[in-house]
């Protein structure tokens, strides 16, 4: 019924000669303006993007030549996979602004994968290949979980994201190795900051907007010009670089790996359910278990396309989530936008190498303000939960318990150690840990609530 009022009002506007109002999430902005806030969102996510390379690359022994087109190749899958994520194409994609990376998740157990004899990288990307073949084929089961997820249980899990997200950028501010704690990088760090804060008060409209591309661009000058970024790399890379599949050979398939990835993409799964949720809620979309199951689809979709071009699994990335709210920024065009340029960057590896050369310090007084909005939009959605009345007393024991195990892992990541290695893709993610036991609080003191629950998430996303 409500999409029959929704077309009959439709139908009355474009017979009055208005047009249809567009929803925010669906608009499309100019092009320069696409271009600039998709910009935004590949710098926002390029560290990560390429660490994951980096470390697989380096456990494998690989050349650097090879590293970098691990790179490449993660660059240009993260651009199709966040391309189809945004737009949606056929059964997939979420049409939300979101972007995929390489999950983190995977790491540790393709580490394991590539140092061994038996398996090796060719038997890891077989495993990737059947993992999103496996991830895709639950993705309507897991999209199903929406009803379980009320705002008390999605709030907590947003909350414990950002709070998870919090040493990430705060590694960025303090640096590693001899230049840890650098007084120079930390100015860098508040000036980028400052910057952000004060374009956000001053500036007007467009350049608001941008606020965190302009404050990551003041502070690569500012580094630039104190001599701290090294541009002699970039005379080094190729102007440009087709990416080949199987560049490592036909891939293998063995059981233990192919187990160990698909269990890590289902808890990715679960993950990657709170993230949509929480980027719906930012830009005023209602979503169904159906949206979800085509969001889900894309982690299994991007991780097969990854396996077949050399690289890793992935996921929707959460670094990227705290941006739509600082920028207020709606459209997913933006992001579709941004998996573009991911993928122009893969083909011209000149480019992509200007944007591995910013510094993290740079990027830490960006992740200040992002990762603290992902950790407030939680908030917010806590705030609106009842506590008081007799049904919700339960609600306020639910976030003080998911919260505390969902911080173990970031606080002491030794409390886990003894378990069995399997367990690892559980317990190594606080946001997995807040998830799974804020669900299941949920459901043992307040009960199944079904469709009621649903009906909530989506008046509480749809505003």
């Amino acid at each position: 019924m409500e999409a029959i009022a929704s077309g009959t009002r439709a139908g009355m506007a474009e017979q009055a000669g208005q047009q249809p109002k567009v929803a925010p999430v669906d608009e499309v902005l100019p092009a320069n303006r696409l271009f600039f806030f998709g910009l935004q969102h590949v710098l926002v996510m390029y560290a990560g993007a390429i660490a994951v390379p980096i470390l697989i690359g380096g456990a494998a022994g690989l050349s650097t030549e090879e590293i970098g087109l691990l790179i490449s190749a993660d660059l240009f899958v993260c651009g199709i996979a966040s391309f189809i994520q945004s737009v949606g194409i056929w059964k997939f994609g979420i049409r939300l602004p979101l972007m995929m990376g390489c999950t983190f998740a995977a790491v540790p157990p393709m580490m394991a994968m590539v140092s061994s004899p038996d398996i090796g990288l060719r038997g890891m990307f077989g495993a990737i290949i059947a993992a999103g073949v496996i991830t895709m084929l639950l993705a309507p089961l897991v999209g199903r979980m929406t009803k379980l997820f009320p705002p008390v249980v999605t709030g907590t899990v947003i909350t414990v994201t950002g709070l998870n997200l919090i040493p990430v950028g705060v590694g960025w501010v303090a640096g590693r190795g001899p230049n840890a704690g650098d007084p120079v990088n930390l100015g860098i760090t508040f000036l980028v900051l400052f910057a952000i804060i004060a374009i956000n008060k001053y500036a007007r409209g467009f350049l608001r907007n941008i606020a965190v591309l302009l404050g990551i661009v003041i502070g690569f000058i500012v580094t630039a010009l104190l001599g701290r970024v090294d541009f002699s790399r970039v005379g080094q890379a190729h102007w440009f670089e087709f990416i080949a599949p199987f560049h490592f050979g036909a891939p293998e398939f063995h059981i233990a790996p192919i187990v160990a990835l698909s269990i890590v993409m289902i808890v990715v799964m679960v993950e990657t359910t709170g993230m949509m949720l929480a980027v719906a809620e930012m830009v005023g979309k209602k979503v169904t278990s159906r949206d979800v199951t085509r969001g889900l689809r894309v982690d299994g979709l991007g991780t097969f396309i990854g396996g077949v071009f050399n690289t890793f699994p992935y996921v929707t990335y959460s670094q990227n989530v705290g941006l739509v709210g600082v920028t207020g920024v709606k459209s997913r065009w933006v992001c579709a936008t941004a998996g573009v340029i991911m993928i122009v960057l893969a083909l011209f590896p000149k480019l992509s190498l200007m944007f591995a050369l910013i510094p993290q310090a740079v990027l830490g007084g960006a992740g200040i303000v992002m990762f603290g909005m992902v950790a407030a939009t939680g908030i917010k959605m806590l705030a609106g939960v009842d506590y008081k009345r007799d049904e919700s007393r339960h609600n306020l024991f639910i976030v003080a318990v998911s919260v505390v195990v969902g911080m173990i892992p970031m606080v002491n990541d030794k409390v886990f150690s003894a378990l069995p290695q399997w367990m690892s893709a559980f317990t190594h993610s606080g946001i997995v840990l807040a998830a799974v036991t804020a669900l299941l609080l949920n459901l043992f003191l307040n009960g199944y609530q079904g469709s009621l629950a649903e009906d909530t998430i989506a008046k509480k996303v749809g505003g």
